[in-house]
């Protein structure tokens, strides 16, 4: 069976730095808000062409941290309606919820699966004071337009950035994850924000240490959101072959896209910025393609089967939506395929060769 992300082959690759850095943790004593934290805090700000990075719990941690910090410094207050893509994983959409925020979803461009900026003048009203940007499985947003956009309304542009560490942020704040299946994944859950603004982050640690920036002094209703000593220290041991790793992805991507023949299928198109922390293909006959993987030993996985506002958890939720008919239908048809930096070349030409055979056989 080809795995659709071998962790332990992948992680085997930082050996034997990455079990001497957990050692030395281990060995100091001090494991929240230490050295490695602030060593990695600084290489990762550096990395994103950012002044700022605070290490956070996780990715939803980060982006719901950031909406909570914009509300303490007033330019965000409860009912403020946040433009959101209708087609992402249902943590971006989560974090406007959890604070009093309301998200206005807006459909993708069925060509590269992100927010449509086309889109977005029908959604503006008086009460709309930002825009979520989302880089969808590693690919960046219609930086130009939303930047454009967001700045003729006075909004703010907050990303996304889960997907798409390796690409410089632009906004003005970025929500990281470091999840172990990321480009750049942890040995747990991670996350941390990138920003240019010192106010934001300064609160954005506070926030993260129960509210409180003084010891037993609790300044706001803040939450226990820290990076770990642990994460910090293996998540520095792999930035230096982040840009390499990514490399390697495209690599594999461009054959993909080269090497795939097949009429049943549509290929994501590539682009200038885009990660491949995931490469989705589309298909009206998905079901059928992913068993007929199965069989041939080609493990893959659905990036996402039920758009946020089909979700439960939304079912009479506060929420606004108009007929989402292209969000809806890539729900039915994307399919990801294995793609990591550790792919053997046997794996890429037997991926490749069972897609090319998908109902010519």
């Amino acid at each position: 069976m080809i795995p659709f992300l071998p962790l332990k082959r992948i992680n085997a690759e930082f050996e034997p730095q990455l079990s001497e850095a957990i050692f030395k943790v281990v060995k100091s004593g001090w494991y929240l808000r230490g050295k490695e934290t602030e060593n990695f805090e600084k290489e990762f700000a550096e990395f994103c062409g950012m002044k700022n990075c605070v290490g956070v719990a996780s990715g939803l941690d980060a982006l719901t941290m950031i909406f909570a910090a914009y509300k303490i410094l007033g330019k965000l207050t409860d009912g403020d309606r946040i433009i959101a893509p209708a087609n992402t994983y249902i943590a971006s959409i989560m974090a406007i919820s959890k604070n009093n925020l309301i998200p206005v979803l807006a459909e993708p461009d069925e060509s590269t699966y992100n927010i449509d900026a086309k889109n977005l003048s029908s959604l503006l009203t008086p009460k709309t004071k930002a825009i979520l940007s989302v880089n969808l499985y590693g690919r960046e947003a219609d930086k130009e337009n939303l930047l454009k956009f967001a700045r003729e309304n006075n909004l703010l542009l907050i990303e996304d950035c889960a997907q798409s560490a390796g690409i410089k942020p632009y906004g003005d704040a970025a929500a990281f994850s470091f999840y172990p299946g990321k480009n750049l994944g942890a040995l747990g859950d991670g996350g941390a924000v990138a920003s240019d603004d010192g106010e934001l982050s300064n609160l954005i640690k506070t926030l993260g240490n129960y509210g409180s920036e003084k010891k037993y002094i609790n300044d706001y209703l803040g939450f226990n959101s820290r990076l770990d000593e642990i994460q910090a220290a293996v998540l520095s041991v792999k930035l230096p072959l982040l840009n390499e790793h990514n490399k390697k992805r495209n690599e594999i991507a461009m054959r993909y896209i080269n090497e795939i023949k097949n009429s049943n299928i549509v290929l994501p198109k590539p682009c200038t910025q885009n990660t491949w922390h995931l490469f989705v293909i589309r298909s009206k006959q998905r079901d059928a393609l992913q068993k007929y993987l199965f069989e041939k030993g080609i493990e893959t996985i659905i990036h996402y089967p039920v758009p946020p506002h089909l979700q439960k958890a939304y079912n009479g939720s506060n929420l606004i939506y108009g007929k989402l008919p292209i969000t809806e239908k890539l729900a039915n048809e994307v399919l990801s395929l294995p793609l990591h930096q550790a792919m053997s070349e046997e794996e890429i030409e037997t991926v490749i060769k069972a897609i090319c055979c998908f109902y010519t056989l």
